[in-house]
């Protein structure tokens, strides 16, 4: 996604049309009328409150749901991010400090199943088979692919991490771990879900 505040990108996943976009939609009023579930975030007293941005996914004309958000921090290396997982038809979103989890029942409605903080600032959402990362200034974290948080770990700038099967290898300044992606660093079994 473009940091340009005119852009708005649709995807397609399967069945599903997914809309970001970083100012409001000029659509705004007539996607909040038609979606079954409506978020919104408003602008908080906080200076960091600068970005804004909105997500919007249904399988019909109308979006089904609509999240709107004021965030920060905002701008270079913390744009939104959205990752759709369309076999357990989870949404993750994060942007700023907000991170956001949504899940579509067998009947279509949308839930919210999680909002959850990340450390400083999130940078990204990988999915690793039925895992999926968050990435944040300092911050790493793992979900499973339908919603439940399954661990986190404080990191510091610089860091990086890759997968290599099954295992993290993490450099935090130079030092280097690895672990169970399902587990975490402290290797507990998952929360199951």
């Amino acid at each position: 996604m473009s940091d340009n505040p005119v852009d708005a990108v649709t995807l397609t996943v399967g069945d599903y049309s997914i809309v970001v976009g970083t100012p409001p939609p000029d659509l705004l009023a007539h996607y909040l009328a038609h979606a079954r579930l409506v978020d919104d975030f408003p602008a908080t007293d906080n200076r960091l409150s600068v970005g804004y941005c909105y997500v919007a996914i249904g399988t019909g004309d109308w979006p089904e749901l609509v999240v709107t958000q004021h965030f920060g921090p905002a701008g270079t290396g913390f744009t939104p991010g959205v990752l759709f997982v369309p076999d357990t038809t989870a949404l993750f979103i994060g942007a700023g400090s907000r991170l956001l989890g949504y899940r579509r029942d067998s009947a279509g409605e949308w839930r919210p199943i999680f909002v959850d903080e990340a450390d400083l600032g999130f940078w990204a959402w990988r999915q690793y088979g039925n895992v999926v990362l968050m990435s944040a200034e300092l911050e790493l974290a793992a979900w499973s692919t339908s919603g439940a948080k399954l661990w986190a770990t404080f990191v510091e700038p610089p860091w990086s991490y890759r997968l290599v099967g099954e295992e993290i290898h993490l450099d935090v300044m130079g030092k280097h771990t690895a672990f169970n992606k399902h587990t975490g660093p402290s290797g507990e079994s998952p929360t199951a879900e």
